[in-house]
C-alpha cells in the first residue's frame, strides 16, 4: 500500500466518524426534546382534565371555596411555565392542590359515587400514569446524551460543536418524602 492512500483512507475514516459522531448527538438531543414534547403533551391533558374535574367536585362541595381557587392557581401556573424547572415545579404544586381537592372528594359520598366525577378520576389517573412515562422516557434521553458528550471522544466533538447539558426532569423534595400508610 501506498503513503498516500494509506494517509486517505486514516483521513476519510476520521472524517467519517466526525460526521457519524455529530449526527448523533444530533439525533440524541432531538430525541430529548421530543421526550420533553410528550411531557408537555401530558401535561395539557391534564390541564384540560382539571376544569370539568373542578366543576363537578363545585357542585357537591359549593363551601369550599379556598381549595378550588388553590386548583385554579396552580393549573394556571402549570400552564405558563416556560422552563423545565418551572414546569416541574408547577407541576408539584398542581399535584398537591390535586391530592387535597381527592380528600375534599372523599367527604361527600355522593359525589364519589357520581360517573362523571369518577370517569374524570380515572382519566385523571390515567393521565399521571402517562406523565411518569413520559418523565422517565425523557430523563433515559437525557441519560443517554449526558453520556455521549461527557464520553471521550465524542465529548471533543460535543465541545466544539456546542452541544449543552440537559437537565434530568427531577421529583421533588415533597415527592420524595415516604408515604405514612395507616390502618
Amino acid at each position: 500500500m501506498s503513503p498516500t492512500l494509506i494517509v486517505a483512507l486514516i483521513v476519510f475514516s476520521l472524517i467519517g466518524y466526525i460526521i457519524f459522531t455529530y449526527n448523533s448527538l444530533v439525533q440524541l438531543r432531538n430525541r430529548i426534546r421530543e421526550a420533553l414534547s410528550g411531557i408537555d403533551v401530558q401535561l395539557k391533558r391534564r390541564i384540560d382534565l382539571i376544569p370539568n374535574l373542578v366543576e363537578t367536585v363545585k357542585g357537591y362541595a359549593k363551601h369550599e371555596k379556598e381549595i378550588f381557587e388553590d386548583v385554579t392557581k396552580a393549573r394556571s401556573a402549570l400552564m405558563g411555565a416556560q422552563s423545565l424547572e418551572e414546569k416541574a415545579k408547577a407541576n408539584n404544586m398542581l399535584t398537591d392542590t390535586l391530592k387535597s381537592l381527592f380528600a375534599i372528594a372523599e367527604a361527600y359520598p355522593d359525589l364519589k359515587a357520581n360517573e362523571n366525577f369518577a370517569q374524570l378520576q380515572r382519566q385523571l389517573e390515567d393521565t399521571e400514569d402517562k406523565i411518569a412515562y413520559a418523565r422517565q422516557f425523557y430523563n433515559s434521553n437525557v441519560q443517554a446524551y449526558i453520556d455521549k458528550i461527557q464520553m471521550f471522544p465524542s465529548n471533543i466533538l460535543a465541545q466544539t460543536f456546542g452541544f449543552k447539558h440537559e437537565d434530568f426532569f427531577a421529583a421533588s423534595e415533597e415527592e420524595k418524602k415516604d408515604v405514612a400508610v395507616k390502618f
